[in-house]
């Protein structure tokens, strides 16, 4: 069983495999999942965005991801984008 600390590594590492060039990553939520089978972390990264008006307007923007990771062993089951408005 992992703990929270190694969830929230194991969600930034994984991260940065996809997004090289990410910066400034921040933890913004940890929550475990009811049946306490996977931990759910956000993490926040300037980044540039899918749009490219919206790139070249304004450059690097505030992204999130959302990663679910198996509590059991600490492999990412999945990422996903999250939008906060």
């Amino acid at each position: 069983m992992i703990n929270v600390k190694e969830a929230t590594d194991k969600a930034k590492e994984y991260l940065i495999s996809f997004f090289p060039d990410a910066e400034n990553l921040q933890l913004e939520e940890v929550e475990q999942s009811k049946d306490k089978a996977h931990w759910l972390v956000t993490v926040s990264y300037e980044g540039v965005s899918n749009s490219v008006a919206s790139s070249l307007l304004v450059g690097k923007t505030v992204l999130y991801k959302i990663f679910k990771i198996d509590a059991e062993n600490g492999d990412v089951v999945s990422m996903k984008f999250r939008n906060i408005k």
